[in-house]
C-alpha cells in the first residue's frame, strides 16, 4: 500500500496550507509535551500517558502533512506518509505506537510503567527529529 492509496480512498485529502491550524497543532503539541513531562507515570496513569504521547506525535505528523498540502483522516496513513518521506524507521515505530495505543484504547490492554517510559523517550526523540527536519 502507498500513501496515495489513502488519497484515492478519501482517507487523505489534498488541502491548502492553513497556517493558523499548522501553528495551533505545533503549539498544542509543545504544551502537551510539557504537561506530560511533568506527569508522574504510575500504574494508574500509564495507559493515559501512553495514549497522550501518541496523540502528540500524531499532531506533529498532522502538521507535517498539512505543510505538504494534506489533511489526513486515517492514523494508518501516517505510516505510509512517513515511508514516502524516506522515514522508514520512524514509520515502523509510529505503527508500533499506533497499534499499542489502539490496544489500550479499544481493547482495554494495560501497559507497564517501564514500557511507557521507553515509548515516551522514543516518541520525544522522534518528535525532536521531525521538528528539526521538517517543521523549522
Amino acid at each position: 500500500m502507498k500513501f496515495l492509496d489513502f488519497v484515492k480512498r478519501k482517507e487523505v485529502r489534498r488541502t491548502g496550507i492553513d497556517m493558523s491550524l499548522f501553528n495551533s497543532l505545533l503549539e498544542t503539541a509543545d504544551s502537551d509535551l510539557k504537561f506530560l513531562d511533568k506527569t508522574k507515570i504510575d500504574e494508574f496513569s500509564a495507559r493515559k500517558i501512553m495514549s497522550n504521547y501518541y496523540d502528540v506525535l500524531r499532531s506533529i505528523l498532522e502538521a507535517m502533512a498539512l505543510k505538504d498540502g494534506y489533511k489526513v483522516y486515517s492514523h494508518e496513513a501516517f505510516t505510509f506518509y512517513l515511508k514516502e518521506k524516506g522515514e522508514g524507521e520512524i514509520a515502523l515505530k509510529f505503527d508500533r505506537f499506533r497499534r499499542k495505543r489502539n490496544k489500550i484504547n479499544y481493547y482495554g490492554e494495560n501497559i507497564s510503567i517501564e514500557e511507557v517510559e521507553e515509548y515516551s523517550n522514543e516518541i520525544k526523540q522522534i518528535i525532536k527529529e521531525l521538528n528539526e527536519k521538517y517543521l523549522k
